[in-house]
């Protein structure tokens, strides 16, 4: 059965997130019947087939300043799509996911959804171990 996880969105952060074109209603995480993983943010897209994750994991506290919006990571090739600085989920991916922003792809996606737990539980790695990247 697909499943939609909606963003967790800090009003405080909308004009930041208007520009993006963000569509609270409908944008988010969606697990597909089909056995993929499609987050939306607007225009932006990123989609896997779920056999590419490896990772799964919630991270917490963010700086205000780098939690809304859409953001390249500068300290990897990360993505984030964020609408709070409170939590999010942190997804890992064995082989990377393109999207408009880095032709070379992403190894990893956070997004601020509003049911962090379910949406780790449903990419089933809440109780797993990581597992390595192939090269």
């Amino acid at each position: 059965m697909t499943e939609h996880f909606g963003y967790d969105i800090d009003k405080r952060y909308l004009p930041v997130l208007l520009p993006f074109l963000l569509r609270p209603s409908q944008d988010g995480v969606t697990l597909t019947d089909e056995g993929s993983l499609i987050a939306t943010f607007g225009l932006l897209r990123v989609a896997t087939p779920r056999t590419n994750i490896i990772d799964a994991h919630i991270t917490r506290n963010y700086r205000w300043w780098t939690a809304a919006g859409v953001r390249l990571s500068r300290a990897d090739d990360g993505l984030t799509f964020g609408t709070n600085n409170r939590a999010g989920v942190c997804i890992h991916f064995e082989q990377k996911v393109q999207s408009r922003l880095r032709r070379s792809g992403h190894s990893a996606l956070t997004v601020t959804v509003a049911d962090l737990e379910r949406l780790v539980t449903a990419l089933g790695r809440d109780d797993e171990q990581p597992r390595v990247p192939t090269p």
